[in-house]
């Protein structure tokens, strides 16, 4: 099988299969016996490993069971503890589900409003449209680190200070730029402006070979979101529940792999993702290249295909035993046009005509050369080319 929607999810690494299942154990961290001690110092010693691959302080981590999770607690928690007056939720285009579903919540259960920034042709928050919605009305404002179906890269200090200067919270969501960008979350957020600026970042454990079910939101000292949960204060009461230790580990393990390997990984992967765009320009001519070409994840290529479905070609390449996807996993198996796409400019019929591959640690040359002989092939086949 050749596998190549590491956007989705990536496998889990044997480090941090190893560093994890040595950190089981029965302690529980809130527990004052020694048992309990000893989970806790593993716990905290994760957490500051944790902080230092985020740029952060260890009393900003919350830990929490991945992206979605993350993106909820900020934008929920940071709109119920909004001050008055304030009603609006900047929200650019082509955000993933997690924030426009939970904004969408908002709007008809707390009667929030949402304002929109377009992108620009290439899927970027331009910085002038994200200013100029911001406004003694915003609530809090939300944008993508880098987009998770076409890989453009934002520019987050930017945004962070038109955020500081309007005076409105923000969140990032760096689920898809986690492990492939240096996460600098103190650096971007500038000087400290309370409750204002960037005051929240969302990553998820198993986008960067952790095991599905970890992730963390950081949240500023100098903001106070309400939490979802309730129960025994944990983590400064913005997160209650019994922490997992083990998986507190191994996300330390994984972001301290990425950030060892990126500039090396980062070289491979954009070295394959342009032979590979290369060979297919040459002999499918008609593919178009989604995204910013100059600022981009270097493992994600997400084409438009004009005249094939993305659902057929997947399932044909499916057949094959090649996985790719046609977006965000999150909406696999609705056939649907893609959101992202058509805040490019496209129609619905040229969004459901899409593909997005995305490479990984385990992408060879060879899987991308197989790739683009039966794409070619497929393409050929449903177009009758």
């Amino acid at each position: 099988m050749i596998y190549l929607d590491h956007a989705a999810t990536t496998p889990l690494r044997g480090e941090v299969r190893d560093a994890w299942l040595e950190a089981q154990g029965v302690g529980n961290a809130s527990s004052v016996h020694g048992a309990g001690q000893r989970a806790r110092r593993v716990l905290e010693e994760a957490r500051e490993r944790i902080a230092t691959s985020l740029g952060c302080q260890p009393i900003e981590v919350v830990l929490t069971s991945g992206g979605t999770e993350s993106v909820n607690l900020a934008l929920k928690g940071l709109w119920s503890s909004r001050g008055p007056q304030r009603d609006t939720i900047v929200l650019p285009d082509g955000e993933h589900h997690a924030s426009l579903d939970a904004a969408s919540w908002l709007v008809a259960r707390e009667g929030a409003r949402v304002r929109s920034v377009a992108l620009d042709r290439v899927g970027r928050i331009p910085e002038d449209a994200f200013r100029e919605a911001l406004d003694s009305s915003t609530a809090l404002a939300t944008a993508l680190v880098a987009a998770n179906e076409t890989g453009t890269i934002n520019d987050a200090p930017a945004l962070s200070r038109a955020a500081a200067e309007a005076g409105v919270p923000l969140h990032l969501d760096a689920v898809a730029a986690a492990g492939h960008l240096a996460i600098e979350f103190s650096a971007w957020r500038g000087p400290a402006v309370a409750g204002a600026g960037l005051v929240a970042l969302s990553i998820s454990g198993h986008k960067l070979g952790a095991p599905v079910g970890t992730g963390a939101l950081i949240v500023s000292r100098h903001a106070a979101p309400d939490p979802l949960l309730h129960g025994g204060g944990q983590q400064r009461g913005l997160r209650a529940g019994t922490q997992d230790v083990a998986g507190a580990v191994a996300l330390a393990t994984a972001l301290e792999l990425a950030d060892a390997e990126r500039q090396t990984e980062n070289a491979r992967l954009e070295e394959l993702r342009s032979r590979f765009l290369a060979t297919l320009g040459a002999r499918l001519p008609e593919a178009v290249v989604l995204g910013d070409p100059d600022s981009h994840l270097p493992g994600t290529i997400h084409l438009h295909l004009p005249g094939a479905e993305g659902e057929s070609l997947l399932f044909l390449l499916d057949q094959r035993g090649i996985s790719v996807s046609t977006g965000s996993a999150c909406q696999a198996g609705v056939a649907e046009p893609s959101h992202v796409v058509m805040a490019l400019g496209y129609s619905a019929e040229a969004a459901r005509q899409v593909l997005r591959i995305s490479m990984g640690r385990t992408t060879s040359e060879a899987d991308m050369h197989r790739l683009g002989e039966a794409l070619v092939d497929d393409y050929s086949r449903l177009t009758h080319r």
